[in-house]
């Protein structure tokens, strides 16, 4: 059995880092998640697991979503968890996820889906996956190579990244 100590919970939610393209429908939806892929293809060795919370876009999360979220992170007996999330209400999720204490959680996501060959997946996950290992407890979001404390930062749809509040 894993050490709680050393190993990474991996927690997915859906949003764009997991979504699949349907032919069919002319629509992206998320899909079953590449997380693992992803880690193997990138050769890590440090141990995790990952659950599924749930399978949404984040537009489409709700307050019971968050709740799970919240549950999930703080039955966890392990104090590091990366956090698949949609880009969209990602700071709405951290905000629910703010007064456990003791562990050091960060969200992350894409603009793009994984499975997509130009994606910026593989990168913010390998971000996610150093971060969490090395900040302080707390809740950060990791995207397009920065790390933000979950409560500093705001998405600017405009720009297409996260900045810092009053930027």
């Amino acid at each position: 059995m894993l050490s709680p100590e050393t190993s990474i919970l991996i927690l997915t939610t859906g949003g764009t880092i997991d979504k699949i393209y349907f032919d069919a429908l002319s629509d992206y939806q998320v899909g079953e998640t590449v997380m693992a892929r992803l880690l193997e293809v990138a050769r890590v060795k440090r141990p995790f697991r990952i659950e599924e919370v749930v399978r949404k876009d984040s537009l489409e999360l709700d307050d019971a979503d968050r709740a799970l979220i919240h549950a999930r992170v703080a039955a966890a007996p392990e104090n590091h968890i990366v956090i698949t999330h949609g880009t969209d209400t990602m700071t709405d999720t951290a905000k629910v996820l703010a007064e456990i204490p003791g562990k050091t959680v960060v969200l992350v996501g894409a603009l793009a889906p994984a499975r997509f060959g130009e994606s910026d997946a593989s990168f913010n996950l390998g971000m996610a996956f150093a971060t969490v290992q090395v900040a302080e407890p707390g809740i950060y979001i990791t995207m397009s190579g920065s790390v933000f404390r979950a409560d500093a930062v705001v998405k600017d749809r405009a720009k297409g990244a996260f900045v810092p509040i009053g930027e």
